[in-house]
């Protein structure tokens, strides 16, 4: 029996590589151009997982392939903590202009969303000599030790890790569904019951969750998240991992909510595909580590330094924020118009080019994991890569580049449309 390309690598895969490392796709990648991916067999896919919200610029922007190119020629690695490199220390000034808040900023750059999660941390315990954190129920941190246990889910990202660091506490996340008035409430009764305020090093949490199902925080709580973290000396960190760099309509999620956090964390779409991040925040918490505190081999690589600078330039040059935000209005508004037709359409949420559409068994109301699984696989018949999340794995996630071609969304929507129904059907 002769067996397909792709069949044949998944043989190579189950073999050679640990089963931790799960795969949603059967097929392999062979190349790819800004929201279109084709793989080994040649056939095209229309990319709205983006990498998990790394490609905002596309895949293979012709600016981002330069910048890396020119970088590549000079030199790959020198270890920035053993020989610097200017490139470095300008992206680390954009950076601190770019992000909100008009006070003195430093920034620190790292190589994944995980490692700026675990710096970050370690700077807010430096900067208030504290050890406990709080963070919501939903949330996702990273996979690292600590990260996860900062994450608020447990299937599949803490099954059989434990023990995990101690003073880590939750509270549930105030979005449109929580009131604001029981997480208040959840809040005090750790500090009653777990740790005293005086004892809290950070607060850390997610303007809109990703992998928790794309839950939008109220802007209230946003607001007396700041007001707590003021009262008690607690250092504020956003988790901006997967919301930066244009996704919801800004350039930061934070701007909706005219909030300046102190601490924040920045990766996935900050380099376009090139490991890269960065804890951006006030300047006397950034430098309260000591020298050699910070930083590792490979933070602040060249290549996905010089990426970096090019993709700044792009969000600006070609509005990409903007261009999300229509975008997602467009979704929105069809994902909206399909609840008649589709009643499993629970909810359809999100901030600019950040959009999620919730799933429930109509009538009971509870969630229907099964049939977002459906609409997914639906979906990839059709060739459109679609994500799921949600803590009840009842959301879908779409995370198109901001620069898919108009013709080429369009062609999107109506294979959503067609998948939809299929799964309804």
């Amino acid at each position: 029996m002769n067996h397909s390309l792709n069949e044949q690598l998944m043989a190579r895969k189950a073999a050679a590589t640990a089963r931790g490392v799960g795969v949603m796709g059967t097929f392999f990648a062979d190349r790819a151009d800004n929201a279109e991916l084709w793989d080994v067999e040649g056939r095209r896919f229309i990319d709205f997982a983006g990498g998990i919200a790394v490609m905002n610029s596309g895949h293979g922007h012709p600016k981002v392939v330069a910048a890396i190119e020119a970088q590549l020629k000079k030199f790959t690695h020198t270890c920035y903590q053993v020989v610097p490199y200017e490139s470095y220390i300008a992206l680390a000034e954009k950076l601190n202009a770019l992000t909100p808040g008009a006070h003195a900023k430093k920034t620190a750059l790292f190589s994944t969303g995980a490692e700026a999660i675990e710096n970050a941390i370690k700077i807010a315990r430096s900067y208030t000599k504290r050890s406990g954190v709080i963070a919501f129920s939903g949330a996702f941190h990273g996979r690292s030790l600590f990260a996860v246990s900062l994450t608020g889910k447990v299937a599949p990202y803490k099954l059989g890790f434990g023990p995990f660091p101690p003073e880590i506490y939750h509270a549930p996340y105030p979005d449109a569904h929580t009131p604001l008035a029981e997480v208040k409430k959840a809040v005090h009764h750790i500090f009653k019951a777990d740790i005293e305020p005086s004892r809290v090093a950070a607060i850390v949490f997610e303007p809109v969750q990703g992998e928790g199902g794309f839950n939008v925080i109220q802007a209230e709580a946003v607001q007396w998240l700041r007001q707590l973290c003021d009262e008690h000396g607690i250092v504020l960190i956003a988790d901006e991992i997967q919301t930066g760099f244009g996704r919801t309509g800004t350039m930061f999620a934070m701007e909706h909510f005219g909030v300046v956090p102190d601490l924040m964390t920045i990766a996935k779409s900050l380099a376009g595909g090139v490991p890269l991040s960065a804890v951006t925040g006030k300047a006397e918490i950034m430098d309260a580590p000591a020298p050699g505190g910070l930083g590792g081999t490979y933070a602040g690589n060249p290549l996905a330094i010089a990426a970096a600078h090019a993709i700044i330039d792009v969000m600006r040059d070609e509005k990409l924020p903007e261009r999300g935000a229509k975008l997602g209005d467009q979704l929105k508004g069809m994902l909206d118009g399909m609840r008649k037709e589709v009643p499993q359409i629970a909810d359809v949420r999100g901030l600019g080019a950040m959009v999620a559409a919730q799933f429930n068994k109509p009538g009971s109301g509870e969630p229907d994991a099964d049939f977002t699984k459906k609409v997914q696989a639906e979906a990839l018949k059709r060739k459109l890569i679609l994500l799921t999340c949600g803590v009840d794995a009842n959301v879908v996630r779409f995370l198109f580049p901001l620069t898919i071609q108009q013709n080429v969304f369009d062609e999107a929507m109506g294979i959503l449309r067609d998948s939809l129904k299929a799964a309804a059907a």
